[in-house]
């Protein structure tokens, strides 16, 4: 296998066990409750100390990779979030618990902008459509199967399980990235701008954790306000300490970048309507179908089928059609397709269901993949940490508000129709909500020039006669 299909499937198997274990937990926190003593609700500590940890950690991941090379941080990140898998399923108590999904939040921080950070600097852009795909199919799976995965587990086995699975898998990885990827880290990175680590980390962690509060009554709706003001305005006092810092922590200069622009904004409206999907469709099929967690989830995994499907047929769209065309008009029809979700109510048939979260994911795959490779398509090898950094703090803070909207839209839903029962047409303008905010993104990604990203879809070329190394590359 060659190191253009190894180290993307490197990449892609730690990112895809940071993914999973994020979402797998859920359905298991009941069961966890009881064993360690406490309440389901006490319990969702473990899920926002987990939120709060990424926050904090990712700005200074660039830097981090820039200083100590990417292999070791992307190394070390794996084996701190097997440190953190191992203490939670030790822990005896909710502080024990707590604490090494910390340790988790930490690995998780580095594995995700170093590893894509690995695959920048080590494959090149002839080959970045096909590596992208690989990276890509985790995000879209891991929070699919999570909880399906970790109901199952917590059933017919023990919760302990849901973390001590990551253990072989990040051995693996280790091994792997030591001795496939090159250690390559900047001749000269640029001093730390400890100021701006606390502030971006105070707006990250404000913003994405309240977010991720609101509609969930975990907290009074005051405080949780407030936790969204204090991340409100920590962001802008970093915007204005970036203007006058040479080397931020976050480079916010790279918007300027028209790709990276249309990638951070364009992709953040888009993920912010998306991101809502796996919070609203099990609460759908639990709450308004009647069907058990693991019932739920195993129709969910429509969406893998589409998420894989789209792989080999990606280089051919871009190709044909190029980056600009295909972020406008793909942003418009999975986002018809999310709204189109709007018809599943009781009675509704099974099959149409599945059909269109097939169809769906197909689309939102699509999306994903173009929206992170144009992200990189300018952007110079030396600031390529920076901007890795960048990308993930925007996908972290608007997969935390997806999830706010999603949550918001069925409250306002309820509050109009002045009943406390969720209903399966509850959920009716929530995905008519959120399929309006991720349409809008083409408006966004409609200002890219015509020929963006154009290097990198004419380098995505058809195979020739014969199944080569080469073809099979380019295919993805």
């Amino acid at each position: 296998m060659t190191k253009e299909r190894l180290i993307p499937l490197i990449v892609a198997t730690a990112l895809f066990m940071e993914n999973m274990d994020s979402t797998v937990i859920a359905t298991s926190l009941p069961a966890i409750a009881v064993d360690i003593g406490t309440s389901p609700l006490t319990l969702k500590l473990a899920i926002t100390s987990y939120l709060l940890s990424l926050a904090v950690f990712i700005p200074a991941s660039g830097w981090t990779a820039d200083r100590f090379g990417a292999r070791m941080v992307f190394s070390i990140a794996i084996g701190v979030f097997m440190i953190g898998s191992i203490g939670c399923a030790l822990s005896q108590n909710v502080t024990h618990f707590v604490i090494a999904r910390i340790l988790q939040g930490m690995g998780g921080a580095m594995m995700t902008p170093v590893g894509r950070l690995v695959l920048l600097r080590s494959i090149d852009k002839s080959a970045l459509v096909n590596a992208m795909t690989w990276v890509t199919v985790p995000a879209l799976i891991g929070p699919v199967i999570g909880p399906p995965l970790g109901g199952f587990i917590t059933t017919y086995f023990s919760w302990h399980w849901i973390f001590l699975i990551n253990i072989p898998i990040g051995f693996a990885g280790i091994v792997l990235a030591t001795i496939f990827i090159e250690d390559v880290r900047a001749e000269t990175p640029d001093p730390f701008d400890p100021i701006g680590a606390v502030l971006a980390g105070l707006g990250i962690s404000g913003l994405a954790f309240g977010g991720s509060l609101l509609g969930l009554n975990l907290l009074p709706t005051s405080a949780v306000l407030a936790l969204i003001m204090l991340g409100a305005v920590a962001a802008y006092a970093y915007v204005l300490h970036a203007r006058r810092t040479p080397a931020p922590v976050l480079d916010l200069s790279l918007l300027a970048i028209p790709t990276m622009r249309a990638a951070v904004v364009g992709g953040f409206i888009y993920r912010s309507g998306i991101g809502a999907m796996p919070f609203l469709l099990p609460l759908l099929l639990q709450l308004g179908f009647n069907l058990t967690a693991f019932e739920s989830g195993l129709i969910t995994l429509s969406n893998v089928v589409g998420a894989m499907g789209m792989k080999t047929v990606i280089p051919i769209i871009l190709r044909r059609y190029g980056f600009r065309r295909v972020l406008m008009v793909n942003a418009l029809v999975s986002a018809m397709l999310v709204a189109t979700c709007a018809t599943f109510t009781p009675g509704v048939s099974f099959a149409w269901i599945v059909a269109v979260l097939i169809v769906g994911g197909f689309f939102r795959s699509l999306e994903f993949t173009s929206i992170n490779t144009i992200a990189y398509a300018d952007v110079d090898n030396r600031r390529m940490s920076r901007a890795t950094a960048l990308v993930s703090v925007a996908q972290q803070v608007s997969i935390s508000v997806g999830i706010a909207i999603g949550g918001l839209a069925v409250d306002l839903t309820l509050w109009a129709r002045a009943r406390d029962t969720i209903k399966a047409a509850d959920f009716q303008p929530a995905f008519l909500a959120i399929a309006v905010i991720a349409g809008t993104a083409s408006l966004l990604f409609a200002r890219l020039p015509v020929d963006a990203g154009a290097e990198l879809a004419r380098r995505t070329t058809a195979p020739a006669a014969g199944p080569t190394e080469a073809s099979d590359q380019r295919m993805g």
